[in-house]
């Protein structure tokens, strides 16, 4: 299974082994990480599950598809360019290693 690291803070790392083939979101609620909702189950219709991959990850999770990228205009903190809505990542084993940082 896939190691998954979200930084929720300066001081604050929440990690876990992760299925292959859950969302990113999934993940993150089933491992309570703060600030990562997904009040729509993952739907693409509420923009609470904002994060961002660190450095190289953003080449490897890719950019956000229009849909995607409409929404992120919408979450609570301002996006930035590596923005991405983890209900849209799907974890697979090249995502082994995988950093996160939860804005807010």
């Amino acid at each position: 299974m896939p190691k998954i690291m979200w930084k929720v803070s300066d001081n604050e790392t929440i990690t876990a082994q992760v299925p292959v083939g859950i969302t990113l979101m999934e993940a993150a609620v089933q491992n309570d990480v703060p600030r990562v909702l997904g009040e729509c189950g993952g739907c693409l219709s509420c923009a609470t599950c904002h994060v961002r991959p660190v450095g190289q990850w953003y080449d490897r999770v890719g950019e956000p598809k229009d849909l995607e990228d409409d929404m992120l205009d919408f979450t609570e903190v301002e996006r930035e360019d590596d923005s991405r809505l983890s209900c849209q990542i799907t974890v697979t084993e090249d995502l082994d290693g995988l950093v996160l940082v939860v804005p807010g």
